[in-house]
């Protein structure tokens, strides 16, 4: 073989390769994926049963109610859409979560409809100010903004 079909040749051998490692990485990961899900999504096309999703939205105000244990919590989150969906989780929350604040909760759907999530992440708005320890006081208070 000449040096130029050589060089040709294993050209179109590594994209050939590089190709083949493309789909096989995508192959995999379309297994792993989570798909992200809002209220209005869920109540527009129903609810993924099986499947690992994610879902996000606002904690609605007065549905946060806390079992016994002290682990098991229940909440509803919802959006500008009137659809909203029922969340269970057992485990220890974020500090930021609360009543009327984001909420990204990472899990899967059951036949009933009830969201059982693995995971609880709370958002904040860019405005957020960790706390600041008044040295009169000693106890945490807002920055200001001034």
């Amino acid at each position: 073989m000449k040096p130029r079909n050589q060089r040709l040749a294993l050209l179109l051998l590594a994209a050939a390769a590089m190709l083949g490692a493309v789909l096989l990485a995508m192959s995999a990961l379309k297994d792993q994926a989570a798909y992200f899900y809002t209220p209005g999504d869920v109540a527009r096309r129903g609810v993924p049963e099986g499947r690992a999703v994610r879902i996000g939205g606002m904690v609605r105000e007065g549905s946060i109610r806390r079992a016994a244990d002290g682990l098991t919590i229940r909440f509803t989150v919802g959006d500008e859409t009137p659809g909203t969906i029922e969340v269970a989780y057992r485990g220890i929350v974020p500090d930021l979560f609360k009543e009327k604040s984001g909420v990204v909760a990472e899990g899967r759907f059951r036949p009933d409809g009830l969201f059982v999530a693995d995971e609880i992440l709370a958002k904040h708005d860019e405005n957020y100010r960790p706390p600041v320890l008044d040295p009169k006081t000693g106890e945490h208070k807002s920055k200001s903004l001034r």
